[in-house]
């Protein structure tokens, strides 16, 4: 059975990676989610894809020029499909309070290995307060953030993003120790799979939207999908 992952929580139906978001992915019983992540001026993990505010909030500035508390004053519902009330950007703690999932993707971006170290950091110590170790991969297509992970978060599991062709996505999960594989769903061949499969990864493939692509990527044996529409993989693929 194939799994299903929301994609920065219901992205397709809801502001992207805001609580609404992932409460919305939680209603269509999808227990999955993949989100991202981005560190505060003041080193809290704030779920938010771009390293600015611009696309999202309508806001100047990057994320990392601001504090937690006024990152989550600002509405995040620009861009998205029509929402009625705010919604603020959420703190990592928030989500890790208010929805149960069962597994969840934690991507962090490219960064420096400064930076890479204190979101790895702040990663682990979140996940040890809240007992979420096992229900936790984090995931990347930057070599600097799967090596943090493997010297400083070791017992986390590690996943890398693979988005382009130019680099073997095997030889570099092989080389950072990694349990899953997200894939551009366009570099999956079976025979990719089959190989990654025999590796001992699982593989995520993403973004996937439309219901035949659903259905072919299924067949293929993909382990899961990432898609912007939970409730439409679950009425496509059935309830895991």
């Amino acid at each position: 059975m194939t799994l299903i992952y929301g994609h920065r929580g219901a992205k397709g139906e809801a502001p992207e990676n805001t609580l609404a978001s992932f409460q919305k992915c939680l209603e269509h019983g999808v227990t999955r989610c993949e989100l991202d992540l981005h560190l505060s001026r003041d080193g809290e993990l704030m779920v938010i894809h771009d390293p600015t505010l611009k696309r999202t909030t309508g806001r100047r500035g990057k994320v990392v020029e601001h504090d937690a508390e006024v990152l989550h004053a600002y509405d995040a519902r620009q861009g998205g499909p029509g929402w009625p009330q705010p919604t603020p950007i959420p703190r990592l703690a928030d989500l890790f309070e208010h929805c149960p999932f069962e597994h969840w993707q934690l991507e962090v971006k490219s960064a420096s290995r400064v930076r890479a170290a204190r979101m790895v950091m702040a990663i682990k110590g979140l996940a040890e307060h809240y007992g979420l170790q096992d229900k936790i991969t984090v995931t990347s297509s930057s070599r600097e953030v799967l090596r943090a992970l493997m010297r400083r978060a070791p017992e986390l599991s590690r996943g890398l993003v693979a988005e382009y062709a130019w680099l073997d996505p095997l030889k570099v999960a092989r080389q950072y120790g990694c349990n899953l594989l997200a894939l551009n769903w366009t570099l999956c061949t079976p025979e990719r799979l089959h190989k990654a499969q025999q590796q001992g990864l699982h593989v995520s493939v993403w973004t996937v939207n439309e219901p035949a692509l659903m259905r072919r990527l299924a067949d293929f044996g993909v382990d899961s999908i990432i898609t912007d529409f939970p409730g439409l993989a679950v009425e496509t693929l059935g309830k895991p």
